[in-house]
């Protein structure tokens, strides 16, 4: 009698495991949810949809609290909800958790990096960007009395180059037909020139380079995300991406925002998603998130990673593309 009554007690506490953590349970498919479906949250007030949209990759955060509330409460129910988010997490973001490695002997390789207009020493920047060796180097930021110092330090291996504004971009391959993008927001003054496109002629033909500076967002208490003008100059950059004669492009750029934020969607509607590596650039003393891009059309970046912290705000980030 003993024995059948202990195991109706395990029977019970059985069923009382999996009746447990309702709750939890739904928390976990709702964090399942957001992970595919995050237009799902408005962008107002405050533009949340896009925050969230920015920093999707850390909602998987969430999985050991909910695992450790699944635990306290003894709840199966909630054990088993938990595959929910962590199967999906896995399958949207797993595969960039795989270093890209070193650019393949034969790659074409650009640098992205916004180098900062208070960069304490532009020169050691310029000469760790040459150190690279990467056929394109694209900055943003690039003052005027730090112009110099990348002049020099890129002169050697870098015979080509052009800025405009706070751009600039050099190259191992000839640069023509060089100008300024206008993606200026309508209320910002003269002189705000953070764009340009220009022709490399490489051995592989002919690529059509973009670099730009979308303006900074800002993340208040009562505003939450401001992105009006990020989201007018992105539309300004994808005008001017999508009038592009040339068949292969590729834009480089401290973009402001992950891929993911749906106020990138003018931009990144046109241009194709880059291979593995996270790669996250910003902020450089703990990255959280990739807001510098590397982005292509008829062309394929196959690996994505983060360099050594330069003096900006920033790190660099290293693509690799397969033309």
């Amino acid at each position: 009698m003993a024995g059948k009554r202990d195991a109706e007690k395990r029977g019970r506490g059985w069923g009382r495991g999996w009746r447990r953590g309702r709750v939890l349970g739904l928390l976990c498919l709702l964090v399942a949810v957001l992970l595919v479906f995050p237009r799902l949250v408005p962008n107002t007030p405050g533009r949340v949809g896009s925050l969230l949209q920015t920093f999707l990759p850390w909602l998987g955060l969430a999985v050991p609290v909910l695992l450790a509330g699944a635990l306290l409460r003894r709840s199966f129910l909630a054990v088993a909800a938990l595959l929910l988010p962590v199967v999906t997490w896995s399958v949207l973001f797993g595969p960039l958790l795989f270093p890209a490695g070193r650019a393949p002997d034969g790659a074409f390789t650009v640098v992205q990096h916004n180098v900062s207009d208070v960069n304490p020493d532009p020169g050691a920047t310029a000469r760790a960007l040459a150190a690279t060796g990467a056929d394109l180097i694209a900055v943003e930021e690039l003052t005027a009395p730090a112009l110099p110092a990348f002049e020099t330090a890129l002169a050697g291996d870098y015979p080509h180059h052009a800025t405009r504004g706070t751009v600039g971009l050099w190259s191992k391959h000839p640069l023509t037909a060089v100008r300024l993008v206008d993606i200026r927001p309508r209320d910002v003054g003269e002189g705000w020139d953070r764009a340009l496109r220009a022709t490399a002629r490489t051995p592989r033909g002919e690529i059509a380079v973009y670099v730009a500076h979308l303006p900074s967002v800002r993340i208040g208490p009562t505003t939450g995300l401001t992105s009006g003008r990020r989201d007018e100059s992105a539309a300004l950059l994808a005008e001017a991406l999508a009038a592009e004669p040339l068949k292969r492009v590729i834009l480089l750029g401290d973009l402001n925002s992950t891929l993911d934020d749906r106020g990138l969607e003018p931009v990144t509607s046109l241009m194709e998603r880059p291979g593995p590596g996270l790669a996250f650039s910003w902020p450089a003393r703990f990255p959280v998130a990739r807001i510098d891009q590397v982005l292509t059309r008829s062309a394929t970046v196959t690996g994505v990673r983060s360099l050594p912290a330069t003096g900006s705000d920033h790190l660099p980030v290293a693509a690799d593309i397969r033309l």
